[in-house]
């Protein structure tokens, strides 16, 4: 099989410890896209977030794309053009709000380039912030001031209490949104049939692909949907067990050029 054009989800997969691309990654990535072969970054990270990994790999020369908000906006990286965008519906603000005070857990969102929250000083939306160079605002009254529609909201506690959380505000919430840990202390919300596996097919039907000719690759649960997807699922030697025993094929670690090791094996070869 021809594959061409390969999906990577960023931390703990293109990404190293240091969250860089290694010099041995970032070339075979460069020589793959030179060869005409595309590449897509995957993550739940913003758009802004992921920006400085796509121009470091140049997709804006190469016809690659990013799907940023897990999947909730698909941008061509070479015009800017959004391919793909859902938003969570304004009505639902109030209650995802209401939710994480009900919860006792604090929450963020997103307007423009900037992270919005009631409280800057929690180390999750700190967390955040860095690894997406993205400014926080503090708001007071959140509720009322999110009157707009938002690609996605954040709960943030440590992981022992979120995780009793998580099924609490998944049935409360209902069908029409998808609830997931993206981290311990991620509680991720969404519009419901927002993954990383969707807005791929979505993709694939713009660029007239099938999925046969898909490398996927990840690490985190949230990585799961794409590499059952792909025609051929890899998993990172450091992904978590389930996204493994999915997998078709599993690499070396994000710290041992996994992802290079894929593209010389089945790109290369």
């Amino acid at each position: 099989m021809s594959y061409e054009i390969i999906v990577l989800d960023l931390d703990g997969t293109l990404t190293n410890k240091d969250k860089i691309i290694t010099p041995r990654t970032k070339d075979a990535l460069m020589k793959m896209q030179q060869m005409g072969k595309r590449v897509v970054l995957a993550s739940g990270r913003p758009t802004k977030g992921v920006r400085h990994l796509a121009d470091e790999l140049e997709l804006g020369s190469y016809g690659g794309y990013v799907l940023s908000y897990n999947g909730g906006m698909i941008i061509d990286w070479s015009t800017g053009e959004t391919v793909f965008s859902r938003l969570l519906p304004v009505e639902s603000n109030g209650k995802i709000i209401g939710l994480a005070e009900e919860h006792q857990v604090d929450i963020l969102t997103y307007e423009g380039e900037d992270i919005i929250t009631e409280t800057p000083e929690d180390p999750y939306a700190q967390l955040e912030s860095r690894v997406n160079s993205m400014e926080i605002r503090r708001i007071e009254g959140l509720k009322d001031y999110v009157n707009f529609p938002v690609p996605k909201y954040l709960m943030l506690e440590d992981g022992d209490y979120l995780a009793t959380v998580e099924p609490k505000v998944k049935a409360a919430l209902g069908k029409n949104f998808s609830v997931y840990r993206s981290e311990p202390y991620f509680l991720e919300i969404l519009p419901r049939g927002i993954d990383k596996a969707q807005s791929l097919e979505r993709l694939l039907e713009v660029l007239g692909l099938t999925r046969e000719a898909m490398i996927a690759c990840g690490d985190g649960y949230n990585d799961l949907s794409m590499i059952q997807y792909a025609g051929l699922g890899v998993a990172m030697e450091n992904a978590v067990l389930p996204v493994r025993q999915a997998a078709d094929f599993v690499t070396k670690s994000n710290n041992d050029d996994g992802i290079a090791h894929v593209i010389e094996k089945f790109i290369f070869s």
